[in-house]
């Protein structure tokens, strides 16, 4: 996508959970939920899950397991903080004496996924750090672990607009993913060294990683990741100037989205194919689609860039079908909807949209401010 995949467009990668080195006998009603999980089936894992919590509560190993499967659910549904949450309890299971150094660096890598995801972007590099390093100190180290809290912890960087760390980190993911086997986290770091090099203006390498990640992803038979890779793979057909190549992949991607059954992601690849319209002189029909992801992401605070952006293209229709009073109030929705996402970036655009919508109406003075105000936040040297 166009606008989300250069940010957090891989925000919502989804890893397997990794198994504990304690494994009960008697665990198959919590198999059962945590292939539910590793199948993306959310909202149905969570209800599996809390049903057998009294089942496993007295067990640590089966207790942690099921804090652990049930966050990451959580923390994919939109319910962050109960994640949080329910990770804080699986912290204090795993200071057990009977767990290992890398079963608590899986708690803090999980942690660290959830503050991502709440846009604590510092606390999350923090515990992805605190996670590599203590898997470091394990009796026997997970590869598969450390490759992706390397790939997380790129998103980290790239979303505070640090691209070489970035590149440093999933460089290394994919390293070690390769090392220990495991196809889907190399997907993944695939993926995001092609979201890195898209941020790098690297579209060819970018397609490259892509369509990488994407023969992975359909050996392994993971529809929803594809259909974030097609989404991407669209958004680069159009920074490489292929119109009706992005528009095809952008269908193709929503069909896969609908198929795998979720609303977040087809919200998404619905809002990439409104930007091309958008900027293929198509205001009407970018409308339409921006106001449909809309409504499919309220109450996402997880999706609050995506939601900032279709915001901001149904802004930007508006203005463009003379419509500027409108366009003003999106405009303002979308910069707060930037601020509680946490992102100067994001807010930096939502300025300078407004900027342009004031110099068309003749306010040269108010856009001048805007642009300044945009250009003074992004700034990195101050002295």
């Amino acid at each position: 996508m166009l606008s989300r995949m250069a940010a957090a467009a891989s925000l919502h990668e989804l890893p397997p959970l990794t198994t504990l080195q304690v494994a009960p006998a008697d665990d198959g009603a919590l198999c059962a939920a945590e292939s539910l999980v590793a199948a993306y089936r959310y909202a149905e894992a969570c209800d599996a899950l809390e049903e057998l919590w009294p089942e496993v509560r007295h067990d640590a190993a089966l207790a942690l397991r099921q804090r652990l499967a049930l966050a990451w659910s959580k923390m994919y549904v939109g319910e962050l903080e109960e994640a949080a949450q329910l990770l804080s309890h699986a912290e204090a299971i795993a200071g057990q004496a009977r767990f290992d150094a890398a079963d608590r660096a899986e708690v803090f890598f999980r942690q660290g996924c959830v503050a991502l995801q709440q846009g604590r972007y510092s606390d999350a590099g923090a515990m992805l750090t605190r996670a590599l390093e203590t898997n470091e100190r394990a009796p026997r180290r997970r590869d598969g672990l450390a490759a992706r809290a390397h790939e997380w912890r790129s998103r980290c960087f790239l979303v505070q607009h640090d691209a070489d760390a970035a590149r440093r980190d999933v460089e290394l993911a994919l390293e070690l993913a390769t090392r220990a086997g495991d196809a889907e986290a190399q997907a993944h770091a695939l993926f995001q060294a092609s979201i890195v090099a898209e941020r790098q203006e690297q579209w060819l390498l970018a397609r490259c990683y892509a369509e990488q990640a994407l023969d992975l992803y359909g050996r392994l038979q993971n529809h929803l990741a594809e259909a974030r890779v097609l989404n991407n793979l669209g958004g680069i057909a159009f920074l490489l100037g292929e119109t009706e190549s992005a528009e095809a992949t952008l269908l193709a991607a929503i069909e896969r989205a609908d198929h795998a059954g979720s609303e977040a992601d087809f919200a998404q690849a619905v809002n990439s194919l409104a930007q091309v319209y958008l900027r293929s002189g198509r205001p009407v029909e970018a409308r339409a689609r921006a106001q449909r992801a809309i409504e499919l992401l309220a109450g996402r605070d997880d999706f609050l860039d995506e939601l900032g952006n279709a915001q901001l293209v149904v802004a930007t229709a508006l203005q463009a079908e003379g419509d500027p009073l409108n366009a003003a109030s999106w405009l303002a929705i979308a910069e707060q909807t930037f601020l509680r996402f946490g992102s100067t970036g994001h807010v930096a655009r939502a300025w300078v949209a407004q900027g342009d919508l004031s110099r068309t109406q003749g306010d040269v003075d108010r856009a001048a401010d805007l642009y300044r105000q945009a250009a003074v936040a992004l700034q990195d040297v101050h002295f």
